[in-house]
């Protein structure tokens, strides 16, 4: 049995069936483990969810940005962004189950010696806090309640993390780390409007993974993550992001668990719509 861990999807099923050919998986024998983002912006979003749905047995997930942000457009809670690919998944009659089913998922995932989520780990979070964190806001989400949460989800305050943080604000947080933070300022506050590569980064902030005082850095866990496109493929600070830009004409990525390799495929260009797309 192998363990693949897989980056940022978006949406194109071509490149993942690619992918997935490339490294022989095998449902039943072989698992995957998909670091969020698994729909938007590319063509396929509908067959990659109809996919890991089929294959949920033998799937580890945890949400991202975008999954999050096509379960608020669902329900009328967000207008849809200009360059979003959902209207096929939102029209098909299975798209509110798969949608509903996506909802249930985590976002963090802690497994033997690896753990995974989408964007980030606030700095003062050990790895078995981070995920009794992720558990508050995944009760919610999953709850009779979850339309409540997702209308008050948005926006970047507060930006740095408080134990003492209640409500809202505390869910805002957690949320925010784990599926959108790639930077943090010298006083530990979450920057989101960063998007480019690690060279052109501002003075005063770095990554996440940088911070010399990360609480999960202590860990014998390796984190796996992808969000960060321009980030590209990196190792290191006990860390793997995966997100290697296959929407944007790179590559899509497979990780070995086991052994530690790395698998990749460019972007088949049935994936990427005709057009600009903006990230």
């Amino acid at each position: 049995m192998a363990r693949y861990a897989i980056g940022d999807i978006q949406g194109c099923y071509h490149s993942l069936m690619h992918l997935l050919a490339q490294v022989d998986f095998q449902p039943g024998r072989d698992s995957l483990w998909l670091v969020g983002d698994l729909i938007n912006r590319g063509t396929g979003s509908l067959e990659v969810l109809r996919w890991v749905y089929a294959q949920r047995d033998h799937v580890r997930l945890v949400l991202g940005n975008h999954d999050l942000h096509a379960i608020a457009v669902a329900h009328h809670i967000r207008p849809p962004h200009r360059f979003d690919t959902l209207t096929e998944l939102f029209s098909a009659d299975d798209g509110a189950a798969l949608l509903g089913w996506l909802r249930q998922q985590p976002l963090m995932v802690l497994e033997d010696d690896f753990a995974m989520l989408h964007a980030g780990l606030y700095p003062q979070w050990t790895l078995p806090e981070a995920r009794a964190l992720a558990a508050e806001v995944e009760a919610v989400l999953q709850s009779a309640d979850y339309l409540n949460f997702l209308q008050q989800m948005y926006g970047n305050h507060p930006a740095a993390w408080d134990d003492r943080l209640t409500g809202i604000d505390r869910l805002r947080a957690i949320t925010n780390a784990l599926t959108r933070m790639r930077l943090l300022d010298d006083t530990g506050a979450m920057e989101f409007a960063f998007k480019g590569e690690v060279q052109d980064i501002p003075a005063g902030y770095q990554p996440w993974f940088k911070v010399a005082a990360r609480q999960s850095a202590q860990a014998s866990q390796t984190i796996l993550f992808g969000h960060w496109s321009a980030l590209g493929l990196y190792q290191g600070e006990g860390v793997v992001a995966l997100d290697t830009g296959c929407l944007w004409g790179r590559q899509l990525t497979a990780y070995t668990l086991e052994t530690g390799a790395f698998t990749q495929v460019p972007l088949d260009p049935r994936d990427r719509p005709a057009g600009t797309v903006g990230e």
